[in-house]
């Protein structure tokens, strides 16, 4: 079966794309992924600009809204009808979508909204598309995040078989983690900003970039120790997992109330290498507490030198390596997720781990919208996971 998966992530720059081809090994109980086609489609700039301008704290209308939906669904259908092009077609699109709001409060996520109407996709494709995949989780207890997990736990089997205490990290918008020991349940947790604060200030200077190129600007400042103590003050910080966050508290409204408790005004330089010590600084002591000794990196921070080395300085003695090294392009690691989700779903397979979002137990995610009829369903999922290098 071969499944599109699509995501745009909490930096809001645009849609990621991976086409995967699942071959389900009855008789080995094993499942193949070849990764066929990834690629990256940026947001048109009036949408970026539209997204972000909705993002809270902004109040927002119901039309705005459903402008957004259409948008939004319109640019993941055109990227997945390119996608299909490129390959020569597919069974079944997993689309997560945009995340616009993610409610939570008191540590509990009460809410999640993504928006990117499924219909467009339908439309566009003839496929069976898959959508709306977080809800079922938060309706069952869960956080709704991380959904990640279902690829990590099988992409780390190998190094905990090997007695490894191995944790898949990604570095979006939003720092999430997941570690898994030698015979217990994998846990999982969003820690906290990874891109999105130095995303915010960047966007919001003077000069129309929008993130931290090769971490430039974070290689020419030197992080300011009064305001990255104000930064590392937030509460979310010391919650036990599981926990989700998202850009409803890490923005340009939460640098700015540190910055004003702090009393200082760096320039932009100084700013971003502070916030990108925030990120290296808060990833660190998550790994170094969870006692984790391998660990394997992916999403957009992975090409930040400076993120990278400073997590490598913090992290002595841990091997840190991307997930590349195991198959699964670091750039396109949560598309290829979505993929796999999507199989899960039109196979009636659970597709989150309850024990990293807190979930009641395992839930088939998403809704449905059927092109074709569905496949049979599987008993149980396969007991491996092998990714065609």
């Amino acid at each position: 079966m071969r499944v599109l998966g699509m995501i745009s992530g909490t930096s809001h720059d645009g849609i990621d794309v991976a086409v995967v081809d699942f071959d389900h090994d009855l008789a080995g109980d094993a499942l193949g992924a070849r990764i066929v086609h990834r690629s990256s489609v940026p947001y048109a700039s009036g949408l970026r600009h539209r997204i972000i301008e909705a993002l809270p704290p902004a109040p927002v209308g119901f039309d705005v809204v459903c402008e957004l939906d259409t948008e939004i669904g319109q640019a993941f259908a055109a990227a997945a009808k390119q996608a299909i092009e490129d390959t020569g077609g597919v069974d079944v699109v997993c689309t997560h979508g945009q995340t616009v709001f993610h409610w939570v409060e008191g540590g509990r996520a009460l809410g999640t909204l993504q928006l990117g109407q499924p219909a467009w996709i339908a439309e566009a494709t003839g496929a069976t598309v898959v959508s709306d995949v977080r809800a079922a989780d938060i309706a069952a207890g869960g956080q709704g995040a991380p959904l990640v997990p279902l690829l990590d736990v099988r992409l780390l089997a190998s190094a905990t078989q090997d007695g490894a205490v191995a944790a898949a990290l990604n570095l979006g918008g939003i720092a999430n983690v997941t570690v898994c020991r030698p015979e217990a349940d994998p846990v999982a947790w969003d820690i906290g900003p990874a891109n999105a604060l130095v995303d915010a200030v960047v966007t919001d200077a003077p000069g129309g970039a929008t993130f931290d190129r090769d971490g430039e600007l974070a290689a020419r400042g030197t992080a300011v120790p009064m305001l990255l103590e104000a930064l590392l003050d937030s509460p979310y910080f010391t919650q036990p997992a599981p926990k989700s966050t998202g850009k409803e508290l890490f923005n340009l409204g939460f640098v700015r109330s540190a910055l004003a408790r702090a009393g200082v005004e760096p320039s932009l330089p100084d700013l971003v290498a502070t916030l990108t010590e925030l990120s290296a600084v808060s990833v660190s002591d998550a790994v170094r507490d969870a006692g984790v000794e391998v660990l394997v990196a992916s999403g957009g921070g992975v090409r930040n030198p400076v993120l990278m080395r400073r997590l490598g300085e913090l992290l002595p003695g841990v091997r840190i390596v991307t997930s590349d090294a195991l198959g699964v392009p670091s750039d396109h690691k949560e598309a290829v997720a979505f993929a796999l989700i999507g199989w899960a779903t039109v196979h009636g397979l659970p597709g989150n781990v309850a024990s990293c979002t807190g979930a009641a137990g395992p839930r088939v995610l998403g809704r449905i919208s059927h092109a074709s009829p569905p496949p049979p369903p599987i008993a149980s999922w396969p007991e491996t996971l092998v990714f065609e290098r």
